[in-house]
């Protein structure tokens, strides 16, 4: 038995929120975000756990940066105006058809699309974990108020490191020298 803040492979999938072209000008250390993101889709590769990919109005902000998409190898991608993800219905629907409750989350930006879905899955019953460094803002202090104010309604606070291992459970997994080289 484990607890259920604790991240089981068989149960999560990734979501990486609206990294795209048009920010990459604007977003505090944007290719550590990225670098820790592409980390995360060969880990999710690696366990078998699904990658969902969200953008915003992509007509005006850009496709999602050709180093993440480059990376996907099955990602499901969903295109959006809302700041939410949550308030398009077909993507909630793929959620629930996923039946996977944990969500890896990364993304842009923490104060506004990022803590507008993460508020939005927790408020359907998911249960948002989110990696500090996938995850960024104009400005630090927009990253710290978006994560605050996040993890104060339930989500769960983690790093790249910390998800990885929880998903390993243990060294003896044929897995572990794979995604161990991804954090070394």
């Amino acid at each position: 038995m484990r607890h259920p803040n604790l991240l089981a492979k068989e149960n999560s999938f990734l979501l990486i929120i609206d990294v795209q072209e048009k920010f990459r000008e604007h977003i505090c250390d944007f290719s550590s975000v990225i670098k820790t993101i592409t980390k995360l889709i060969e880990a999710s590769k690696i366990l078998g756990i699904p990658v969902v990919v969200t953008e915003q109005y992509p007509q005006g902000l850009g496709p999602t940066v050709a180093e993440i998409s480059s990376c996907l190898a099955n990602g499901v991608s969903f295109s959006k105006r809302a700041f939410s993800c949550c308030q398009d219905g077909s993507f909630v629907d793929f959620l629930k058809q996923m039946k996977r409750n944990q969500v890896i989350v990364s993304g842009i930006e923490s104060h506004v699309c990022v803590n507008q879905s993460v508020h939005d899955l927790i408020a359907i019953g998911y249960s948002p974990h989110l990696i500090v460094e996938a995850i960024g803002s104009r400005t630090l202090e927009n990253k710290e108020i978006g994560l605050k104010k996040m993890i104060a309604s339930g989500a769960i606070l983690s790093s790249l490191e910390t998800a990885l291992f929880e998903l390993l459970k243990d060294s003896a997994s044929d897995t572990f020298r794979s995604v161990q080289q991804l954090v070394k």
